[in-house]
């Protein structure tokens, strides 16, 4: 038989732990006023989705988000330091739970090299077709939000 704290310890490694990331909902405006969202390609499945990854100590979510949109597509963009808002998943080969912190990235530019280049795929999605294509549901969820930005 287990102990108390044996029990706990056990529950959390079948549980998973929550995981805190930020992520990066890079757009911009086409010349008829629309938004194109900028999604990158999962290493794993190829399944498309927004730029994400773990917040470090000390670091504040919208530095996270542009970091890793830095790392994962070679956005250069203005941060809102504002949470734009917020989903939750899971990976198929992990206990863990991720807790997403979303911020919108105003794509300024995207670099010729960075860290992921070699590594993911980039494309750009026509809103509509972006909140059809996010592999997350409460991705979708944030994108169908975005129609409601001001110009």
């Amino acid at each position: 038989m287990l102990n108390e704290d044996a029990q706990t310890e056990l529950a959390k490694t079948l549980s998973g732990r929550d995981v805190a990331q930020a992520g990066a909902l890079c757009y911009r405006r086409t010349e008829g006023g629309g938004l194109d969202i900028l999604f990158v390609g999962s290493r794993r499945n190829g399944r498309w989705g927004i730029p994400k990854g773990r917040i470090e100590d000390g670091e504040a979510s919208s530095a996270a988000a542009l970091r890793e949109a830095f790392e994962e597509a070679g956005v250069v963009a203005i941060v809102d330091k504002t949470v734009f808002g917020s989903f939750s998943y899971r990976k198929e080969t992990g206990p863990n739970h991720y807790r997403v912190a979303v911020h919108l990235l105003q794509v300024l530019r995207i670099a010729d090299e960075f860290p992921e280049k070699s590594i993911r795929k980039t494309r750009w999605f026509p809103l509509k077709d972006a909140v059809r294509d996010a592999a997350q549901p409460g991705l979708r969820t944030l994108l169908s939000r975005v129609e409601n930005l001001d110009p």
